[in-house]
């Protein structure tokens, strides 16, 4: 049991007290000491000032969000547990990697853990695989490759993701997606009021503070400091009208976000007009950056979220109809090949949902 001496106020008194006493007893002499000195600053006197960090431009999530979200994952847990990779969903392969169209729903790790190994010596085109990679049997043989996620899809994003069969592969694709030397194109199937322009170019900050969610963030915020450490980062996405409820058609691929003269540069909160009509907006995005939801970010901030994305206020039921997951589909992927450095396109066939936005009601 410890001995308490007393200061200042009762410095004869000496006697025996238990530790929880002893701890608050102590606490209250502490204070009164304080309060004897009041010109001695201490960490409750001084006044505390508060970092001034960037305001988010973007809503926080919808509170309907999260039992939907919850729900979906569930869904996907289930179905991704009993996923197989068909030969139907594989885009393209070669001895260092594999382009596969990954479905809606679905998680990225079950995908890569569906992948047939050797994939070439038991598929249908062979023949024609082994005489442009002869050696590709006796590698895939002697030791089984060693499978990685090049680039990762959300679990309701569906579309082009490359899975490689080396470390070393791997590690240059990565390289080269951080280098932002991979140029992508995504379909994305939005409900708003029709955009005014065609094509246009968006550019903002983009980041979150600790436990937070993503967020759009003024464009003079870049390089900001955020809650917890983060920092906010440069967000661009080139963005081109496709069709407006049926009318329009799908356009090449193209090269015009090099060029587009229609720049937004974000720096307030957007003007949405709730009660304006709403359209059926099919679009292809050019996310110039890597941004965590990137694309969904930017469709929200335009007016014009994904259909059923409940995160970024997108609708969950639509002309009576509920939706399980986002419209946003990864259509293209463009880079040099890691190991002959040959330029090389994947491009996923478009989803059915697409498809039928580009018909006439």
């Amino acid at each position: 049991m410890p001995l308490l001496q007393v200061p200042s106020l009762l410095h004869s008194i000496r006697f025996l007290a238990p530790k929880p006493f002893f701890n608050k007893f102590s606490k209250t002499l502490i204070s009164l000491s304080n309060m004897s000195n009041p010109a001695e600053p201490t960490s409750e006197t001084v006044p505390q000032t508060p970092q001034n960090y960037p305001t988010p431009l973007s809503p926080p999530l919808p509170s309907m969000s999260k039992d939907i979200e919850l729900t979906r994952a569930m869904s996907a847990s289930s179905k991704s547990s009993l996923f197989k990779l068909s030969r139907s969903d594989i885009l393209y392969e070669d001895e260092w990697l594999i382009a596969v169209n990954k479905p809606q729903g679905i998680y990225c790790e079950s995908v890569l853990a569906s992948v047939p190994c050797p994939l070439a010596g038991n598929s249908a085109e062979s023949g024609q695989l082994n005489a442009v990679y002869p050696t590709m049997n006796r590698m895939t043989e002697a030791k089984p490759p060693e499978l990685h996620l090049a680039n990762r899809l959300d679990r309701d994003t569906s579309g082009v993701m490359i899975i490689t069969k080396s470390h070393k592969v791997a590690s240059k694709l990565v390289k080269a997606f951080t280098n932002r030397k991979v140029s992508k194109t995504y379909i994305a199937l939005c409900v708003g009021p029709a955009p005014k322009w065609e094509r246009t170019t968006l550019k903002s900050g983009h980041g979150r503070s600790k436990f937070g969610v993503w967020r759009v963030y003024a464009s003079s915020d870049v390089g900001q400091n955020l809650p917890g450490g983060s920092v906010v980062k440069d967000m661009v996405t080139s963005f081109e009208v496709l069709s407006v409820n049926g009318q329009g058609s799908l356009r090449e691929l193209s090269e015009f976000q090099k060029n587009v003269t229609n720049v937004i540069v974000v720096e307030e909160k957007a003007m949405i007009d709730a009660d304006a009509k709403k359209d059926e907006i099919l679009v292809r995005a050019f996310p110039q950056s890597g941004r965590t939801h990137q694309i969904r970010l930017h469709c929200q901030y335009l007016g014009i979220s994904i259909r059923g994305d409940v995160k970024y206020e997108g609708v969950y039921e639509w002309n009576g109809r509920t939706y399980e997951g986002h419209e946003l589909h990864a259509e293209s992927l463009s880079l040099e090949h890691p190991v002959t450095g040959c330029p090389i396109m994947f491009q996923a066939p478009l989803p059915c949902w697409a498809s039928q936005a580009l018909q006439s009601p």
